[in-house]
């Protein structure tokens, strides 16, 4: 308790320290574009980011236009970093008053979204608001802040960028700017280091140097896969698959589009509509599938079930369509066309441990074989839940008994839950502790019933199963791109797209080396030659931009020996071995 209280009160000071910084920038931009309109500053995770409008408002009373009619870009940063500096060493008090909304409106008449704001607070039944002062700039805010701009720690400002005012892309794009904060110079120089190094690592550079896939405006949000590309996801697929095949799940296939009646009836329509891809054929109204729940549950309900049968464990690889803004897409990370390793699970309730067990152990043994450490969280009832606060109590419950039981650490995502149950997430740090969000186990009392699931007991009785929806992988495309990033492109041997590379001197050796192919490729070794007409240098070099495991160099001696000269990507040079005895030293690796 005592753990989670100092870690609650690190973060609070965390977010105080970065929401002060916002308002610091606030206060420079003030100084140096007295017109700029204000919109919103909140501290986000490592840093903070403001939004302006530098254009002038559209009100009848605003004639101005600041910022010399272009707004600010990247260029602009440093002078305003070196204001905010400035203001900061002037150890200005950051005072809180509260207004009334006719007073908070006379101090904000000359700011237009902050009246909106106000406005806003209104109808939700505010009387008064809460007011921030730093020096001359004063700031519709709730807090937390820092007492005094001294103790503001190190900050740079990162980039500019477009936003739309509230996030609706019908309203007016305003300027963003993103710093980042921190207690001390020396975490900020690390964070700004893991920045440099994560460009090294991103996936969409990384991806095109290693010929994985490609992007196309024709097909936006969609992924175009490559040979070595394929083999990768190939090879994740199979190794999801042999697992779930040892923990007794039934592979299944369902269709890419169906009625709405189907996500009316399942509660999409009212929380997802927005984001499917919908269109009418004769008169009716079709959806490309966002998911495969409903599809699931229609195989379930071919015929009657026993309570003998469960649990029945549907799994497939599902392939989902979401329209998600063309803004928020993002290489593999954020995309429209979705690859999910989906599970569906009917259980009796008393079933409900054992299975969310099992679940678990499948997450350890996926994340274990990648060498990456699972971070579990319990996702609760979120504002817009569906069913009766009883059984979600009761579900909420069953998830925190198996995490106890398995001894599990987890942590609470309050709210976050899915709109028909409670679930339990998985997140991953990656080689630069950066968290991603992976698999998930969902605990759902609603959708079986929506639908009429049914099975007979024991005693001939009709009742409503209950249902597991799981993904271990989450979103293939999105796993890939971790993946990338995480290892830099340097993936484990047994996921490498091309796991040796075979490098002969001259041409003359070609067919030596063609047959030390043959001897690996048999063992399914992913094996290429490079018969290039390339110097030995040169081909090695091309090797380790590729990220080949094992490259093994073929000359004149290595032939009249009968053996092979090996030099691995992790440990260096091995020196020279039989061709059965490398095969024999990577088969298993």
């Amino acid at each position: 308790m005592e753990k989670e209280k100092n870690n609650h009160e690190m973060a609070t000071s965390g977010e105080a320290m970065r929401h002060s910084t916002s308002h610091l920038l606030a206060a420079a931009i003030q100084k140096l574009y007295p017109d700029a309109k204000f919109a919103i500053g909140p501290a986000i995770e490592n840093g903070f980011y403001y939004d302006f409008d530098f254009l002038g408002a559209d009100d009848a009373n605003s004639t101005q236009i600041v910022a010399d009619k272009r707004g600010i870009s990247d260029d602009d940063l440093k002078n305003i970093e070196k204001e905010m500096i400035t203001i900061k060493n002037q150890k200005h008090e950051l005072r809180i008053k509260n207004y009334g909304l006719a007073e908070a409106r006379e101090l904000f008449k000359n700011q237009s979204y902050k009246l909106e704001l106000i406005s806003d607070l209104e109808k939700s039944g505010e009387t008064q608001v809460s007011v921030y002062e730093l020096g001359d700039f004063v700031d519709l805010c709730k807090g937390p802040h820092l007492d005094n701009t001294e103790k503001i720690g190190a900050f740079k400002l990162m980039s500019v960028a477009g936003a739309y005012w509230k996030g609706d892309e019908k309203n007016k794009m305003l300027t963003r700017i993103y710093g980042v904060a921190f207690n001390t110079k020396e975490e900020l120089n690390q964070h700004l280091q893991m920045l440099e190094e994560a460009k090294k690592r991103d996936h969409k550079k990384l991806g095109k140097e290693l010929d994985l896939f490609s992007f196309h405006p024709e097909a936006p949000g969609s992924v175009y896969w490559h040979e070595k590309g394929t083999i990768l996801w190939d090879t994740l697929e199979k190794f999801g698959q042999a697992i779930r095949k040892k923990y007794g799940y039934i592979k299944i296939k369902t269709p890419q589009m169906a009625k709405n009646d189907l996500w009316i009836t399942s509660g999409h329509w009212d929380h997802y509509k927005e984001d499917m891809f919908v269109f009418d054929v004769d008169e009716e109204t079709y959806c490309l599938k966002p998911m495969d729940c409903p599809f699931n549950i229609q195989i379930y309900q071919t015929k009657q079930r026993s309570y003998r049968e469960l649990p029945i464990r549907y799994t497939e690889i599902g392939r989902v369509m979401r329209n998600e803004k063309s803004g928020q897409l993002n290489g593999l990370l954020r995309v429209r066309e979705i690859t999910q390793d989906d599970s569906h699970l009917f259980l009796r309730e008393d079933q409900v441990e054992q299975e969310i067990s099992s679940l678990i152990k499948m997450v350890q043994e996926y994340y274990g074989a990648l060498n990456i450490e699972p971070r579990f969280f319990l996702s609760t009832r979120p504002d817009d839940f569906m069913g009766e606060i009883a059984t979600w109590d009761k579900a909420e419950e069953d998830l925190k008994n198996v995490l106890g039981k398995l001894e599990i650490n987890y942590d609470l995502k309050e709210r976050d839950g899915a709109f028909y149950g409670p679930k339990i997430d998985v997140n991953i740090l990656d080689a630069l502790g950066r968290s991603w969000q992976v698999a998930t186990i969902q605990l759902d009392f609603q959708l079986p019933g929506k639908f009429n699931c049914e099975y007979i007991d024991e005693n001939g009785e009709r009742k409503t199963p209950v249902m597991i929806h799981a993904a271990i992988f989450g979103s293939f495309e999105r796993m890939i791109g971790i993946l990338i990033e995480h290892f830099g492109g340097a993936f484990p041997f047994w996921l490498a797209p091309v796991q040796v590379k075979l490098l002969p001197v001259n041409d003359a050796l070609i067919e030596y080396a063609k047959s030390v192919k043959e001897v690996l490729a048999n063992d399914d070794i992913r094996v290429e030659i490079d018969e290039k007409a390339e110097s030995l240098g040169k081909k090695i070099r091309n090797a380790e931009l590729e990220k080949v495991p094992y490259m093994v160099i073929i000359g004149e001696k290595e032939k009249e020996d009968r053996k092979i000269s090996v030099r691995s990507k992790k440990d260096g040079d091995l020196g020279e071995m039989n061709v059965e005895d490398f095969l024999e030293k990577i088969k298993y690796i």
